[in-house]
């Protein structure tokens, strides 16, 4: 019809996926239900995994999940910016909440600890980033 115009593509951001399938797959059961507790904590209540653009997801999962990490095997966290400053409240708060909830962190090593961490971080990236449906994520201009 004359008049009217074909609606563009939404432009879409350009950034790699980290992961093409769930990182959690090839491991044992109990490390998948270690990191299924801890995943289902997040998933339930932290707000902070509903940012809405993948790359602000990304940036803000190594932000909190890294300093959570630090935070569980007693390491100083740096909190020099703004930034950092909001994602170490959001890693205190759930250090606690995996203490409380997790009795296991009490019996691993700083190592075991470190690496459940990574496990867990490459999961919740698959889940809230690149596993996700929401194509919403990758818009440029969102």
């Amino acid at each position: 019809m004359a008049g009217f115009k074909k609606e563009k593509p939404a432009s879409r951001a350009n950034y790699p996926k980290l992961y093409a399938s769930d990182p959690l797959a090839g491991f044992d059961e109990a490390t998948r239900e270690k990191v299924s507790a801890m995943e289902d904590y997040i998933m339930k209540n932290c707000l902070w995994q509903f940012n809405s653009r993948g790359w602000d997801r990304r940036k803000q999962n190594e932000g909190i999940l890294g300093k959570t990490t630090k935070l569980l095997v007693g390491e100083e966290v740096e909190n020099e910016t703004p930034l950092e400053k909001c994602y170490w409240v959001d890693a205190v708060l759930l250090s606690r909440a995996f203490r409380a909830r997790c009795a296991w962190l009490a019996g691993m090593g700083k190592d075991e600890v470190q690496a459940l961490m990574k496990i867990l971080h490459a999961r919740i990236d698959w889940l809230t980033i690149d596993g996700s449906l929401n194509e919403e994520l990758t818009v440029q201009n969102y």
